[in-house]
């Protein structure tokens, strides 16, 4: 009987071994995923790293990034504003459809001389591809450490002050000027992002912002909310619904109506009040999901998840009239200013405001440079070509006095 003992016992310690070569093995696999991920951690911030040491003593520059479908229409006011500007104080960078260049056969301006990117993407309106498009200017514009400040602007804003008005206004000012505000009236926020964007860090604002170095670096660095976005963030696809009718017996209860492309706008085709009334709300319900607009609510976001909002001018420099004449703010879109509404009264009344009231935060946004109240805008949008020649001709984009409006004491 006692023989018999033997084998249990050596069963037991071949038991017990396995047992300890398999906790070591995944003890080891598991030591090895984390020096890979901080790893990958480590090189990833290396970039940004190397960027934070580099330290530049020489005149700071403005880097004005081009957000343009392909050409720019309004290059011939831009290269006014330039043509009156040191050279030392500002880079120009172009964001345009792949493979198109701007040389004297499709620009005015010898300032936008080869300014294209050569890694440009096609660019989808409120598709992630818009903050992709962002990143890849910043991030060439980091490459020159002498870019300080960097404004992002589409290609039908304009300039309304002079060059060295707007260049003294953004010195003089340690922060970053990005509209952000909580909305909420929206339902935009969509709850898969969440862990990784909790809803108490989802903001929205304008797509045109100015950034301080440091923030623009946080942007160009973030492989975390950019992929959520990617992912989450979508514009809802309009909703087509089509009810064929083949039995005139149904033709009462079962009509055929159709949703327009891209509104809320329905044509019943056969009379059912109810059934339209239904469908519809069911419609428009679908047409919400996953509306989010990337670049409106991208850089906010990322920005109050860095805790970064305190370093924020929470507003934007660029001007944008809406149309507030249709029903809901979410028909809300930017009016295109034209020669006969480019005036110089226009111009005025935009240059007087003097802050910014947000609704939804019962918030009131003084605008400041270095503490000191200054207007609002610096840039307005959408001006089609008969409008810029208008401000350029009658000299409403020309020299201004800039010597006691940004005095360095507060």
């Amino acid at each position: 009987m006692t023989k018999k003992a033997a084998p249990k016992v050596g069963r037991h310690v071949l038991w017990f071994s396995w047992k300890l070569v398999t906790f070591f093995c995944i003890a080891f696999s598991l030591v090895a995923l984390f020096r890979l991920h901080l790893r990958y951690d480590i090189s990833s911030s290396a970039v940004s790293r190397t960027r934070s040491r580099i330290h530049y003593d020489g005149p700071a520059k403005i880097a004005f990034l081009f957000l343009a479908r392909r050409e720019l229409p309004l290059d011939f006011l831009w290269g006014s504003f330039f043509e009156i500007a040191d050279v030392e104080n500002f880079s120009i960078f172009i964001h345009s459809a792949p493979g198109f260049v701007f040389d004297e056969l499709t620009t005015r301006s010898k300032f936008f001389y080869g300014r294209q990117l050569s890694n440009s993407i096609q660019v989808a309106w409120g598709e992630s591809s818009m903050i992709a498009a962002e990143r890849l200017l910043l991030e060439t514009a980091l490459e020159d450490p002498a870019n300080q400040r960097f404004v992002l602007l589409s290609d039908s804003c304009v300039p309304i002050y002079n060059f060295s008005y707007v260049y003294k206004y953004l010195m003089a000012s340690p922060r970053s000027f990005v509209d952000s505000f909580l909305d909420r009236k929206e339902s935009r926020y969509n709850p898969k992002m969440s862990p990784t964007i909790p809803k108490g860090k989802w903001r929205k604002g304008s797509q045109w912002i100015t950034l301080i170095r440091r923030h623009a670096e946080v942007i160009v660095d973030d492989e975390i909310i950019f992929p959520v976005f990617k992912k989450c963030c979508k514009v809802g696809m309009p909703v087509k619904l089509s009810v064929s009718v083949t039995d005139p017996s149904l033709v009462p209860t079962t009509p055929t109506f159709r949703c327009t492309q891209g509104k809320d706008e329905y044509v019943r085709l056969y009379p059912s009040e109810s059934f339209i009334t239904a469908e519809v709300l069911k419609a428009k319900k679908l047409q919400k999901q996953h509306n989010c607009i990337p670049d409106e609510h991208y850089v906010q976001t990322l920005l109050a998840m860095s805790e970064l909002e305190g370093e924020l001018e929470r507003r934007t420099l660029t001007y944008t009239q809406w149309n507030l004449s249709t029903t809901g703010n979410q028909n809300w879109h930017p009016l295109t200013f034209s020669y006969a509404n480019a005036g110089p009264q226009q111009i005025k009344e935009i240059k007087s405001i003097n802050h910014v009231y947000y609704e939804t935060e019962f918030r009131t946004e003084w605008c400041r440079s270095n503490s000191i109240i200054v207007p609002c805008f610096l840039f307005a949008r959408k001006f089609s070509r008969g409008a810029a020649m208008r401000l350029l001709s009658e000299g409403i984009v020309g020299t201004f006095d800039t010597s006691t409006l940004l005095d360095q004491s507060s």
